[in-house]
């Protein structure tokens, strides 16, 4: 059991710290960190904008780093927030073409890592493998909710 332990820990590990390190190379051409990605991703799959719940839910990220990060795609023209209802405070956030362009290069090269990392799958075995990544994500999610039982 402790060896399943350690391969699951590391292998989790060594994939979150690659992808990290992919991230953050390909964000460096826009002068932006390697999580403005999840967000650019994020928002470029809702041409009609997105609100920050809505983008914190789909990204897993909590509300004051959803904040921060979208105040410097702001900032730096890759994202705007449009009125709903004559308020900023629900508005949407939408891309700018700055954004659309980033946002279409960073999809185009996140394909392209996913598709070479894959490579040794085949379409069953990948089915198999998402299978099993989300019924871990769902009963850790239960763990973390209600503990691990005695």
């Amino acid at each position: 059991m402790v060896e399943r332990f350690e391969r699951f820990s590391l292998a989790i590990t060594e994939i979150s710290r690659s992808w990290r390190r992919l991230a953050s190379e390909e964000m460096e051409k826009y002068g932006l960190k390697g999580t403005h990605a999840t967000y650019l991703t994020h928002i470029y799959r809702y041409e009609n904008g997105v609100t920050v719940p809505q983008l914190c839910e789909l990204s897993g990220k909590d509300k004051s780093d959803a904040s921060r990060m979208i105040a410097i795609l702001e900032e730096k023209g890759f994202v705007e927030k449009k009125v709903v209802g004559g308020s900023l405070y629900r508005g949407v956030l939408v891309l700018t073409e700055k954004g659309k362009a980033a946002a279409e290069q960073v999809c185009k090269r996140a394909g392209k890592a996913v598709e070479v990392a894959g490579k040794d799958l085949n379409d069953d075995t990948r089915a198999v493998f998402y299978y099993a990544l989300e019924s871990i994500v769902k009963n850790l999610k239960q763990l973390d909710r209600d503990g691990i039982p005695e």
